[in-house]
């Protein structure tokens, strides 16, 4: 039994890994081609990358509650980032195997389309958001 949430640990630490390190190299491929068009193209795929990078991100991904999404906005998150797509989240996770943790609220910053990063928004980046429910979240698996 410990075999099996050693190696499930092990696999969650390795799909976080393999996120930072092809962030990483995007964002520099994405340098390289010059300007902003390809850095704040819109992520047509939002939803999809959003429920891989919240796999990682979450310790237990499973029976989250009261999931919404906002859609991606281009504006920048902080005064040292420069204006990219973020779409605000909003769910309730679990703290243990039966406790919840409350309403968290994070931002999805996007680089070139595709999801760079969560962030712990600034108050104003994601109040007066429209968010629309997300019940994809909720349905994640280990």
């Amino acid at each position: 039994m410990q075999g099996v949430a050693a190696r499930k640990r092990l696999t969650a630490a390795l799909i976080g890994a393999a996120l930072v390190l092809g962030a990483c190299a995007h964002h520099h491929r994405a340098e390289e081609a010059g300007g902003d068009e390809g850095v704040n193209a819109y992520p047509t795929n939002y939803k999809a990358d959003l429920l891989a990078g919240m796999h990682a991100f979450l310790n237990d991904p499973t029976g989250i509650r009261d999931a919404e999404l906002s859609e991606p906005t281009l504006h920048a998150a902080t005064m040292s980032m420069p204006a990219r797509y973020i779409a605000c989240v909003r769910f309730n996770a679990k703290k243990t195997a039966t406790v919840y943790q409350g309403t968290r609220e994070v931002a999805a910053v996007f680089l070139a389309g595709r999801f760079d990063q969560f962030i712990d928004p600034p108050k104003e980046l994601c109040s007066g958001v429209t968010y629309a429910p997300f019940p994809e979240l909720g349905k994640l698996t280990r």
